[in-house]
């Protein structure tokens, strides 16, 4: 089943941000998902202390961009998505790696690091965001463009990443 990614359903918290607003979906006591949504949208209060403590979070991270996450999260993904999202956890903030550079530390190639950064379902608490192409930003969220692209911009300008990338 393909989760709608782009609505926000079932959201405990939609967080408004200066990139996106932000769906936050948590189940039971660990947090499931961060969906980037269009600015444009219904702000809704958190609805359980979890998102309320992953909002808080967030906000914390927009005040300060050294702020390093510390929330309980859905452990889900395939074994090799898994490892990936460890190796992406460990960037800290206003660095960068690129693709290959994981992959090669993985045993793998370039497109499958891509495309497990691409099925990442926590952005920001696993900052997929950092993760750069050899040539450039390379996608965001499985998009090449637009939207995505631009929050990603936004969050490698905000950490003092993005100096010398096209």
């Amino acid at each position: 089943m393909k989760r709608d990614r782009t609505a926000g359903a079932g959201c405990q918290a939609k967080l408004p941000t200066p990139f996106a607003l932000l769906g936050i979906r948590a189940e039971g006591d660990v947090l499931a998902e961060i969906t980037f949504l269009p600015k444009s949208g219904a702000a809704l209060a958190p609805l359980d202390r979890l998102a309320a403590r992953a909002c808080a979070q967030i906000e914390r991270y927009l005040e300060d961009p050294e702020f390093c996450f510390d929330l309980p999260i859905a452990s889900r993904g395939t074994p090799f998505q898994r490892r990936v999202w460890r190796k992406i956890a460990a960037i800290g903030p206003g660095r960068t790696r690129s693709y290959g550079e994981i992959a090669c530390e993985l045993g793998s190639s370039p497109r499958a690091v891509g495309q497990a950064c691409g099925a990442n379902p926590v952005p920001l608490v696993v900052p997929c965001h950092r993760v750069l192409a050899a040539g450039g930003f390379g996608g965001f969220a499985h998009h090449e463009g637009g939207f995505h692209l631009a929050v990603k911009r936004w969050l490698l300008a905000h950490e003092g990443a993005a100096r010398g990338r096209q």
